[in-house]
């Protein structure tokens, strides 16, 4: 009897934790990174947003507004900083957000990246191959 009553209680918490109930407190977690954030340097505002079911982070202010002319593209070095996508295509899993891209306007090279959120700092590792080579800066979060 007493290994029927474990068996329906493990069922049930196994259930639980499966359930839509569990799926919606994990994406409101992972919904927590969006919003507005100065840039390690204070000199832009990015914003950051979801689509689908991904994180990207876009410009949406910079003090110096100039063209994106170490872009690698011919095509893209006219076009402004403001509103270039600079955080791209990031998943949430288990505290971070991983896959995604970073584009850094000031050499124009794109990055392997991942971030993790803490209170109202954000945390972004840019990385060619695997994290430990790589570079971590601090967004803070834009109280309004």
């Amino acid at each position: 009897m007493k290994k029927l009553i474990i068996y329906f209680l493990s069922a049930f918490i196994l259930c639980y934790l499966s359930s839509p109930v569990s799926a919606q407190v994990n994406q409101k977690t992972a919904d927590q990174i969006t919003g507005l954030y100065w840039s390690p340097k204070k000199d832009a505002k990015i914003e950051i947003y979801k689509k689908g079911e991904h994180y990207f982070g876009r410009s949406i202010w910079v003090a110096n507004p100039r063209k994106d002319n170490k872009n690698p593209s011919e095509a893209l070095k006219t076009r402004e900083v403001l509103g270039i996508e600079l955080l791209t295509d990031f998943s949430y899993d288990d505290g971070v957000y991983n896959s995604g891209r970073i584009y850094d306007p000031e050499s124009g090279k794109t990055y392997d990246c991942k971030m993790s959120l803490n209170g109202d700092l954000l945390k972004v590792r840019g990385y060619i191959g695997i994290s430990l080579f790589g570079r971590t800066e601090i967004f803070q979060r834009i109280k309004q």
